[in-house]
């Protein structure tokens, strides 16, 4: 077996998510849907990975990417940390989308399942992340990553997230 030992390059941009004084008065679902409007850059890690937030409501958050070969593994397959790491986007993002505004969260626990592989030529995946629970300290959410065209399951998991105060002590 002979392997190709030509460089490929992939090149990406992104501006970093600078807050402004008046996010502090803004709701979580209110910071997405500025992102989604083209108010606000996207996180940095869409372009780094190659997937984008496509929507974004109540409870409920979804991201749509691209696998490709810049995602491989050893193995010849998208790396399971893509999947991981989209599934962990769209959770935390429903988890922001029922979140008042000066309120933040990080994720505690992270539980993924992996079902289908991922190849590089794998047509676009669709990521939807649902929360099961919004507390004052605590959020839960699950998530799926489906075939965008045919709805093929590739991953499913859930998150338990910290809610907490943001950087002015909200």
């Amino acid at each position: 077996m002979t392997h190709s030992l030509t460089a490929r390059t992939r090149t990406h941009t992104w501006a970093l998510p600078a807050p402004d004084a008046e996010d502090a008065h803004r709701s979580g679902l209110e910071l997405l849907q500025q992102a989604l409007d083209g108010h606000r850059p996207a996180a940095p890690i869409c372009s780094t990975l190659g997937f984008r937030l496509v929507d974004a409501a109540e409870g409920r958050a979804v991201f749509e990417g691209e696998p490709g070969e810049h995602l491989l593994n050893p193995m010849g397959s998208v790396h399971g940390g893509f999947l991981a790491t989209l599934l962990d986007s769209a959770l935390g993002s429903a988890v922001l989308t029922t979140l008042p505004a000066g309120r933040l969260y990080t994720t505690v626990q992270l539980g993924v399942h992996l079902v289908r592989p991922v190849f590089a030529d794998t047509p676009p995946l669709r990521c939807e992340g649902t929360v099961l629970h919004a507390g004052r300290t605590t959020a839960t959410a699950e998530a799926r990553v489906t075939g965008a065209a045919d709805g093929k399951l590739y991953a499913h998991a859930t998150t338990t997230c910290a809610v907490i105060g943001g950087p002015q002590g909200g």
